[in-house]
């Protein structure tokens, strides 16, 4: 029996886009599968196909997710589809699957006996965890053209997951987040909406240049944080669990002591 396996991009857009393919071929699902680029071994008896991306066809998967499932589930899916994980595919489509299969679609994220549902559970649950992190981890500096801008290096791709509360609590601000990882920037002009740019090449040394109050200001705030600190009272193993390790190399506090 010929299994078909569509290779998506590794997007939103792009799953979304494989989802709507496979039921257009109207096969049954067992023998369906999204993946996200073709397999370093290729299977016998396997047709793969590449599934380009569609606004339109992910538009339309999205909005029937979201009216069977409910706004919570499409969330859950979302950040799953922003784990760097490359099952990430396969698990959303057997997913959808599941939920359109039930009699109360809304229930879907509850069938944790499902492999491919709880799949998408911690993968999501991970996403959440790490764009919680960045909430509060994430440091700003004053650049010389009185833009803030901040630097991180998440796992997921949360980006999207974290703007809207900086843009909430920022709103009066010209600020940018930058992925290094994926070389993703995420720019909020000043009382407009946030909006992100990638592709593109990484800004010109001299423009990212500190600010002399923001150098002055960075110094008492190592100094405050250093100063609190009861060395006799040291616990290196809850200050990693309270704070990764990877998280400090973005942290104006421990860049100082560089």
């Amino acid at each position: 029996m010929e299994e078909y396996y569509l290779i998506c991009e590794d997007s939103l857009e792009g799953i979304f886009s494989g989802v709507y393919d496979a039921y257009l071929m109207k096969m049954p699902h067992e023998q369906i599968h999204l993946c996200l680029g073709e397999d370093e071994n290729l299977r016998l008896f396997a047709v793969y196909r590449e599934c380009p991306v569609d606004e339109v066809k992910a538009a339309k998967v999205a909005k029937t997710v979201v009216r069977r499932f409910g706004q919570e589930a499409y969330l859950s899916l979302c950040r799953a589809m922003a784990s760097p994980e490359t099952d990430k595919a396969e698990a959303v489509y057997k997913t959808i699957v599941a939920g359109l299969s039930m009699k109360n679609p809304m229930e879907v994220m509850g069938n944790l006996a499902n492999p491919y549902v709880y799949r998408v559970f911690e993968l999501a649950r991970f996403v959440a965890h790490e764009a919680h992190f960045h909430v509060e981890f994430v440091r700003f500096q004053e650049l010389e053209n009185e833009i803030l801008y901040s630097v991180i290096g998440p796992k997921n791709n949360i980006i999207t997951f974290i703007m809207p509360h900086f843009a909430d609590r920022l709103p009066l601000e010209n600020f940018i987040i930058h992925d290094e990882k994926r070389n993703i920037y995420a720019i909020h002009p000043a009382k407009g909406d946030w909006y992100l740019y990638s592709g593109g090449g990484e800004f010109p040394e001299d423009r990212l240049r500190c600010s002399q109050g923001e150098e002055h200001y960075s110094e008492l705030f190592y100094s405050f944080f250093r100063s609190i600190a009861i060395r006799e009272r040291e616990n290196l193993l809850l200050q990693r669990n309270m704070l990764p390790i990877r998280y400090r190399k973005y942290m104006t506090e421990f860049l100082m002591n560089k």
